[in-house]
């Protein structure tokens, strides 16, 4: 009996580290993966609109555009990968080693991205190019920060600042590309600064949005002398927390208990429907949220 089941443990532990190692696997394609789609996006951007046009970016990638207009001989993809290895370091020490060695491996798809892929784009205005290389590279450099890691640069220092501080991604690089539009509009034109900064400012809201917008939450308060029933409801059909929040009328000065629950954005008209079912005079504020960190309703990437 007991060769038996020490045999049967060999073999279940056997199994448990297959489905392990084929998960992390897994894993790895998928955030490789979603590292390489969001390069490729972010490289057309770059060779098919921005270097045509004579524009430069944000972050190490306005440096590296600012270097090879000065050094045409200079490729920007090389530059771009030289100017990242200072950020590794802080990648390591204030993010940690995973999300540095997808940086690294998106650095290089990123670098190699930025030599082979030279897509034109058949724009000729230049509000018109600003704009949708602006649409291109918020959606190629949210694609890539919804991975475990990043295409380095400004990335790493973005998601550093947004773990400790909260600062959105976007903020963080529109403060930072302040000095790469001062570089451009000194070494270049104002002109060309100016299309860069309606380029940048596109580029961080349609990131923001591919990040945390996509996947929004709402939080809601709910005052009814039903709650006990509501918070039953949203439990059982929603399966969603529900907390009771204790509160008094500022005129009546009745004790009541006020119900917070945080939702996904297509659960929203479930739960007014739910909540009118039951109470029609309910009280109910809907907030948005810009980020929510927790089991199952979290939106934010774990970075």
């Amino acid at each position: 009996m007991y060769v038996t089941d020490l045999n049967r443990g060999k073999i279940m532990s056997s199994e448990f580290r297959g489905i392990v190692t084929g998960y992390r696997i897994g894993e790895i394609i998928g955030n490789l993966g979603l590292i390489a789609t969001g390069s490729i996006i972010c490289a057309v951007a770059v060779n098919g609109v921005l270097i045509p046009m004579g524009f430069v970016s944000g972050g190490l990638t306005g440096l590296a555009l600012i270097l090879h207009y000065l050094f045409p001989a200079l490729s920007v993809g090389t530059l771009y990968f030289l100017l990242n290895i200072p950020l590794y370091l802080i990648g390591w020490k204030q993010v940690g080693p995973r999300f540095l060695y997808y940086s690294i491996a998106g650095t290089f798809i990123f670098s190699a991205a930025l030599e082979w892929i030279n897509y034109p784009i058949p724009i000729q205005e230049k509000l018109l190019g600003a704009l949708f290389a602006g649409i291109l590279t918020g959606i190629g450099s949210g694609v890539i920060l919804r991975s475990a890691g990043s295409a380095g640069g400004t990335d790493i220092l973005s998601v550093i600042l947004l773990k400790r501080f909260s600062i959105r991604l976007g903020s963080t690089i529109l403060a930072f590309n302040g000095a790469v539009l001062t570089m451009a509009a000194l070494l270049f034109s104002l002109e060309s600064a100016l299309y860069t900064l309606i380029f940048i400012y596109v580029t961080a809201h349609f990131m923001d949005l591919v990040v945390t917008g996509l996947s929004q939450r709402k939080a809601v308060l709910i005052i009814s002398p039903r709650r006990e029933e509501i918070a039953e409801t949203i439990m059982r059909k929603l399966d969603r927390g529900v907390t009771f929040i204790e509160a008094r009328g500022g005129y009546s000065g009745q004790e009541n208990n006020i119900l917070y629950t945080v939702i996904t954005f297509r659960e929203l008209s479930r739960l007014k429907r739910l909540i009118n079912r039951i109470d029609p005079n309910a009280f109910v504020v809907i907030s948005d949220t810009r980020e929510v960190m927790g089991h199952r309703i979290g939106n934010q990437p774990q970075w």
